[in-house]
């Protein structure tokens, strides 16, 4: 791949971790101010119950996993090949790893905050409901995190087959 090439190709990345640090900014602030962090408390967060999937879980993954990860990979991506003087093995399996992660990054952020929100009103006004709209919680998050992982892997291959890939071909020069 043309070094030229790859930082464009990494500029998605770039701007979908600022985009979600400034969501997780944007629900920081807004989980703090009355009514909200007191409707928060009474439906178990930070500790339990419905509330922690809205705070800690999905403000942690949105900044975290879309903010600081997606930036950690674009910076990986960007710097291997200056370091070690290698190409990345594949732009589609950047693009890959792109749009697997952010799907997953976004599905899972959604399914925290919706699950938070339905079951806290659950717990609020019909607790007895609470456990059956629960029982699709576990079913939705494992789709949603295994859509993540599927960009994970693209994007471990990705790196693994880039260190690897010179020496293979080296390795097999020799052997006539």
């Amino acid at each position: 791949m043309n070094k030229d090439l790859l930082a464009p190709n990494l500029v998605k990345f770039l701007v979908t971790s600022a985009a979600c640090l400034f969501i997780g900014t944007v629900q920081g602030a807004v989980q703090v101010m009355e009514p909200i962090r007191s409707w928060l408390v009474s439906i178990g967060a930070p500790n339990s119950n419905p509330g922690h999937l809205i705070d800690p879980l999905a403000h942690a993954h949105i900044n975290l996993i879309g903010g600081v990860v997606l930036f950690i990979v674009a910076m990986i991506y960007y710097h291997l090949p200056k370091m070690s003087g290698k190409k990345i093995y594949s732009e589609k399996l950047i693009d890959h790893t792109y749009y697997w992660i952010t799907v997953g990054i976004v599905s899972f952020y959604t399914t925290l905050i919706s699950f938070g929100i339905i079951e806290g009103n659950l717990l609020l006004q019909n607790p007895e409901e609470q456990a059956r709209v629960h029982a699709y919680y576990g079913p939705v998050v494992s789709v949603c995190a295994t859509i993540m992982t599927i960009g994970y892997g693209c994007f471990f291959v990705n790196i693994a087959m880039s260190v690897v890939k010179k020496s293979i071909i080296a390795a097999d020069s020799f052997r006539g």
